[in-house]
C-alpha cells in the first residue's frame, strides 16, 4: 500500500554531507565497467551490455557508491525527507550486496544506521525503539535488514532485534478476516499484503537461523495459509493491495498490483521451503512469478514496469517496489530447479544499465528509459536489482 510519509524532516547536507561520509568511510567510489555518459544511447544491447561477472560486479558497485553519495551520516538515513521505510529497504540492498561480493567497505555507515535508527521514532516513540513504528509493514522493512545484517556478520545482537520486531508485529495479529496483522497502528483499519508477506518472510527466516526453533515456523505456516486463502491473490495470479476492512468487510479490495506485493511473497516462500521443503510452495510461487513475468501490465515488451508508470503518477514510495520484486525474485529463483527466473532478471539488469543510467552511475524509475531523475527509492532500486544478478 502506498503509505503516508512519516519522518520526512529535511536535513542539511549536499556536499558537507558527502564529505562526512567519505571521512567516515575513507574509500574512493568506483565506476561502472562500460560507456561513460547517459545511457540508452541508440546501439546499446541488452545481454551483450551486461558482459561477464567481473563487469556485473562493477556496475552494482557503481551502483551502490552512487547511492552511498545521497546518504547522511548526521542523520544515518539515505536522502533524510525520504520515507523512513525507504532508509531500512536501502540498507537491505547495501547489506545484500555486502553479502554477495563480501565487501565492508560501508560497514561503518551501516552501523552507523542502525545504531541511529533504533532509538525510539520521534513520531512513534509508544514503539520504544528497535524499528517498532507505527505500521507494521514499516518495522518488517528493518526487521528483514536485521536478519541480512546478522547473515553479514554472525552477530546474534542483530538476530535479537528481529525477534523483538516480530514480537511488535505479532500484536497486531488477530482474528478479523480469519487471522492477518493489520497495517496502520494504533487505528488498526487496514489489513493488507505487505504487511503479512513481510512478516511471513521475517517468521521463515528467523526459523531458519535459530535452531531448535518450532514456534517461528509454526507461525510462518499460520502466515501463509491465511494469505492463500485471504483472497488477496485473484484470478490472474497477481496480488492485489488488500482487503476491505476499511470499509467493514473481508473481501480482496481489488487494489493496485503494485510489484513489490508480487515479490515479498516469493522471499517469503522461498525461506519456507527451505525450512519445510513443500514444493506446493514452489508451485504457489512460480503462478505469482509467471503471472508477473508475462503481464502486459507488469512486464509490457519483457520489461518490468510499475503500475504507475505510464501515467507517470509513481511516488515516493512507488519508485522503490520494482528492486524489492527483483531482489525477492532472485531469492525465488535460486531455490529453483534450472533458475528459469534467471534470464528474465538479466534482461532487466541490461536494460537498466543501457537505457535508464546517467553518466554518474544514478538510475532512473523506468528500466526501459530514458534517466528521468535521481533519488534514493530509484537508486536502491536499481541496486537491488543489478545485485540480484550477480
Amino acid at each position: 500500500m502506498t503509505r503516508r510519509l512519516r519522518g520526512t524532516r529535511v536535513l542539511g547536507r549536499s556536499l558537507a554531507a558527502g564529505l562526512a561520509l567519505a571521512l567516515l568511510l575513507g574509500a574512493p567510489p568506483a565506476r561502472a565497467a562500460g560507456p561513460s555518459g547517459p545511457s540508452g544511447a541508440a546501439g546499446s544491447s541488452g545481454s551483450s551490455a551486461i558482459g561477464g561477472t567481473a563487469a556485473a560486479r562493477a556496475r552494482a558497485t557503481a551502483a551502490v557508491d552512487a547511492m552511498m553519495r545521497l546518504y547522511d551520516p548526521e542523520s544515518g538515513r539515505w536522502q533524510p525527507e525520504s520515507p523512513w521505510w525507504q532508509s531500512g529497504n536501502a540498507l537491505q540492498a547495501l547489506l545484500d550486496y555486502m553479502a554477495k561480493t563480501r565487501s565492508a567497505r560501508y560497514m561503518g555507515a551501516v552501523r552507523n544506521t542502525i545504531e541511529k535508527q533504533r532509538q525510539p521514532l520521534p513520531w512513534w516513540p509508544e514503539g520504544g525503539g528497535e524499528f517498532r513504528a507505527d505500521s507494521t509493514d514499516d518495522t518488517g522493512w528493518w526487521a528483514l535488514a536485521m536478519v541480512r545484517m546478522y547473515d553479514v556478520t554472525r552477530d546474534r545482537r542483530y538476530l535479537d532485534i528481529a525477534k523483538t520486531d516480530e514480537a511488535y508485529i505479532r500484536e497486531y495479529w488477530d482474528g478479523t478476516c480469519g487471522g492477518g496483522v493489520w497495517w496502520d497502528i494504533p487505528g488498526k483499519t487496514y489489513k493488507n499484503a505487505i504487511s503479512v508477506e513481510l512478516y511471513f518472510s521475517l517468521l521463515a527466516s528467523l526459523h531458519n537461523r535459530v535452531p531448535g526453533d518450532r514456534v517461528y515456523l509454526a507461525r510462518a505456516k499460520q502466515a501463509w495459509r491465511w494469505f492463500a486463502g485471504s483472497g488477496m491473490v485473484n484470478g490472474q495470479n497477481l496480488v492485489n493491495d488488500g482487503l476491505t476492512t476499511q470499509s467493514g468487510g473481508c473481501a480482496n479490495n481489488g487494489g493496485t498490483t503494485w510489484t513489490y506485493n508480487q515479490g515479498v511473497v516469493l522471499g517469503g516462500l522461498a525461506e519456507l521451503y527451505r525450512a519445510t521443503g513443500d514444493r506446493t510452495l514452489l508451485a504457489a510461487g512460480r503462478r505469482i512469478a509467471d503471472a508477473v513475468t508475462t503481464s502486459p501490465v507488469l512486464s509490457p515488451g519483457g520489461i518490468l514496469t510499475e503500475p504507475c508508470e505510464p501515467a507517470g503518477t509513481c511516488n515516493a514510495d512507488q519508485a522503490a517496489f520494482k528492486g524489492i520484486f527483483a531482489r525477492n525474485l532472485a531469492a525465488f529463483d535460486r531455490v529453483l530447479p534450472g533458475r528459469p527466473y534467471r534470464g528474465y532478471l538479466r534482461a532487466q539488469a541490461a536494460s537498466l544499465y543501457t537505457r535508464a543510467r546517467d553518466g554518474h552511475d544514478q538510475y532512473g524509475l523506468s528500466w526501459a528509459g530514458p534517466f528521468d531523475r535521481a533519488d534514493i527509492a530509484r537508486q536502491e532500486s536499481a541496486v537491488s536489482l543489478l545485485t540480484a544478478v550477480l
